[in-house]
């Protein structure tokens, strides 16, 4: 008598919460920087008084990110190995170099900032905006050549990335730049134009994150079967409630609302739409990285 024995393998997680917590913080200074370049680089003098605090915010992020990608290693005394055994086929290799290359060029970009020297400003600006796009962008790659993970096999996910960083980056520069405004600044009076004009920039980047987001949804439901189980997953199954109430509905939704409509728009708003989107973008870089690994793999 044959006997056939089935063996039920769980294969462990890749990434978790602390990938995400990375891929959150990484991108919170990619958008900084970007905000940061407006003035010094681009000539947008109303956004002058963000340089500095652009600046800093992009390198103490930078900085304080990789302790999360250590600590999901595992074996951080080994984090060299990445600088010597080289895979240049691997977007984990050139995200090695751009993190060590980024935040020494947001050092030099700000203290010439800093100093006053604005042509220099402005070099070093033009030279961090792709470092930037690029530090946060290699996240996005590992994940898109992840062939196995429907949810994360997609050519949009770097631009997704991307979009939802600067999302991000400006809901926190709102934010700071208002607690700096009314308890670090000798007027403490709040600049209510720039934020204002910051939560105009900010409804415009949460129409394209939420075209970005809907693209990649239509794609995924009429696309092969394990597209349509991570698409089920998301809109109907584990992690719809934190898809759709918590990044989308409370996260993006209710913001642009709330920043579009003339009525709405006034400093508490937008400081209430700020908060939401920073929460509503952490949500989903937990739900992609973690919603990703999810399903089993057969």
């Amino acid at each position: 008598m044959d006997t056939q024995i089935l063996y039920n393998i769980f294969h462990q997680d890749a990434f978790g919460l602390n990938i995400a917590i990375y891929f959150y913080l990484t991108g919170l200074s990619a958008g900084s920087f970007i905000l940061s370049t407006l003035a010094y680089s681009f000539g947008m003098d109303q956004y002058k008084s963000i340089g500095k605090v652009g600046v800093v915010l992009a390198t103490v992020l930078l900085v304080i990110a990789p302790f999360f990608l250590l600590i999901h290693i595992g074996m951080p005394h080994r984090a060299w190995h990445l600088f010597v055994y080289l895979n240049m086929a691997s977007p984990i290799t050139w995200g090695s170099f751009l993190l060590v290359l980024y935040p020494i060029n947001c050092i030099i970009y700000g203290y010439f900032m800093f100093k006053g020297h604005i042509k220099l400003t402005r070099i070093f600006g033009l030279i961090g905006i792709p470092l930037a796009i690029s530090v946060h962008g290699y996240t996005g790659f590992i994940l898109a050549f992840g062939k196995a993970r429907a949810l994360w096999n997609t050519a949009i996910m770097p631009i997704l990335f991307l979009a939802s960083a600067i999302v991000s980056g400006i809901a926190l520069m709102i934010l700071v730049c208002i607690i700096k405004d009314r308890f670090f600044s000798k007027e403490k009076k709040i600049n209510q134009e720039l934020i204002l004009n910051l939560g105009k920039l900010l409804a415009w980047m949460i129409v394209f994150d939420l075209f970005l987001v809907g693209s990649d949804l239509i794609v995924l439901a009429i696309s092969h079967s394990d597209a349509q189980a991570a698409a089920h997953l998301i809109l109907s199954g584990k992690f719809s409630i934190l898809f759709l109430l918590v990044e989308n509905l409370l996260g993006k939704i209710l913001p642009f609302i709330l920043l579009a409509v003339p009525k709405f728009r006034r400093l508490t708003t937008v400081i209430i739409a700020s908060i939401l989107v920073i929460i509503g973008i952490f949500f989903m870089r937990y739900i992609v990285v973690v919603g990703g690994e999810f399903l089993p793999l057969l």
